[in-house]
């Protein structure tokens, strides 16, 4: 390490970059007139769950190559550093950032009406619910109780894949 480089230094500017980011967007909608309120709230709403959805596709995997240390190996706490890591910084704020957002736009946008609306607000309960569960297994993977087996992590890493192709299909065909 360089003499006067604090580790994670890399880290915190990514952290800073994202952070100013999300200000000028948050500006964008203080300072946007009213019809692109809208748009501003959804690009952030997009920004939001694609970003969700990176780490509701990675954690299963990190799950999976966990399961193959030791528990009380550098290789396990690696990866639980990682999971916490990547289910707190990241998934924890996009999730939270993705239902404000598609609150807003449900509300704004549709008036919370529409069968098709319903069906992904409950779809998207059920990606949080798989999001809380995921968490719980951070929790677990870090006091070392390796929960589940390859072959469940395997399954559990597509749940999140089967709920988000029948969100998008809802969300561009609203097919009722």
């Amino acid at each position: 390490m360089a003499e006067g480089k604090a580790p994670g230094s890399k880290a915190g500017l990514r952290a800073a970059i994202a952070l100013a980011v999300f200000l000028l967007i948050v500006a964008g909608l203080v300072f946007a007139d009213e019809s692109s309120r809208y748009l501003w709230v959804k690009s952030l709403h997009l920004i939001a769950v694609i970003s969700w959805m990176a780490g509701m596709f990675y954690l299963p995997r990190l799950f999976l190559y966990h399961l193959d240390s030791k528990p009380d190996s550098d290789q396990a706490r690696t990866f639980a550093i990682m999971e916490r890591r990547l289910y707190r910084i990241i998934m924890n704020p996009a999730m939270t950032v993705a239902w404000i957002c598609g609150l807003y736009l449900a509300w704004e946008g549709f008036g919370f009406s529409g069968g098709w609306l319903h069906l992904k607000i409950l779809l998207a309960l059920g990606m949080t619910a798989t999001h809380i569960y995921f968490g719980r297994a951070v929790g677990a993977f870090e006091k070392g109780l390796y929960i589940g087996t390859g072959r469940f992590w395997r399954i559990a890493n597509e749940v999140p894949t089967i709920l988000m192709i029948v969100i998008v299909v809802l969300v561009v065909v609203k097919p009722f």
